[in-house]
């Protein structure tokens, strides 16, 4: 590790950027903390700038109820901890806002979500393997879309197997050989949510189910498809909260990587 003196030496010579510099010197003032803990407090936000550390990816921003300043003003400060920024949740205003004020940021509205890449572009994902992202109905897309730009995100590839739910399970079958394939599946479906169940019985992977706010009034936003999941007879199905894609996205990432690991 550099000292306090070589850092600033190197900033006059113009060899070393502000954001940089400011790495090197947040990691001399906690060259002693080996907690893991280190926070940076923006006053309104107090932010984990050591979660990639601990976890292996940093931490992401809820942008839902956020204000796009606030929003803003953490991804600026995330964009000089770390080389990837993302932001879920994210309303095409907002983002519009974010944008204007941040050079570099991508928004994906299918997703509601901004990323940013320190070198302008995501590294190219894992070899070995892939995730695989399945959506019951083009309604369930925005929740799919989480999951899968997620799971980019932190370094995997991801399959797209879209609109195969059960009203016509003949789409499906005709995808099922790619969804096998996959190292970890996410789900994401609404109405009954009867997808899961039927693709879990027909995978040796991990599945992981999302259900969606999708349906009509006894679906209840979701609780209906959420209790049908929880409830599945099929082996090797896990369950994340309604509409949380991200959760299922991040989860399969997990699961992805140490398996590519392991192997």
């Amino acid at each position: 590790m550099i000292n306090l003196e070589a850092v600033l030496k190197l900033v006059r010579s113009g060899d070393l950027d502000i954001a940089e510099a400011h790495k090197h010197i947040d990691d001399l003032m906690n060259k002693n903390n080996e907690s893991g803990f280190r926070i940076d407090d923006l006053g309104f936000a107090q932010l984990d700038i050591d979660r990639e550390r601990r976890t292996g990816f940093p931490e992401v921003i809820y942008g839902e109820s956020k204000s796009a300043e606030q929003i803003a003003a953490i991804f600026q400060r995330l964009m000089q901890h770390s080389d990837k920024v993302l932001a879920t949740r994210v309303s095409a205003e907002k983002a519009a806002v974010i944008q204007q004020q941040l050079a570099g940021i991508t928004y994906h509205e299918a997703a509601r979500a901004l990323v940013w890449y320190k070198n302008g572009e995501a590294r190219s994902a894992d070899s070995d393997g892939y995730v695989a992202v399945v959506c019951a109905g083009t309604s369930d897309l925005s929740v799919a879309e989480e999951a899968a730009l997620t799971a980019e995100h932190m370094g995997c590839r991801v399959e797209r197997v879209y609109d195969v739910g059960v009203a016509g399970i003949h789409r499906l079958f005709r995808r099922l050989e790619l969804i096998r394939g996959a190292t970890a599946i996410v789900v994401a479906a609404g109405m009954e949510g009867a997808l899961t169940s039927v693709l879990g019985g027909l995978v040796s992977k991990p599945v992981i189910a999302v259900p969606t706010s999708v349906g009509y009034g006894a679906s209840f936003q979701g609780l209906a498809a959420l209790l049908a999941m929880l409830n599945s007879c099929a082996p090797g199905v896990s369950v994340v909260n309604i509409d949380n894609g991200f959760g299922a996205g991040y989860n399969a990432a997990l699961i992805h990587k140490n398996t590519v690991k392991r192997d």
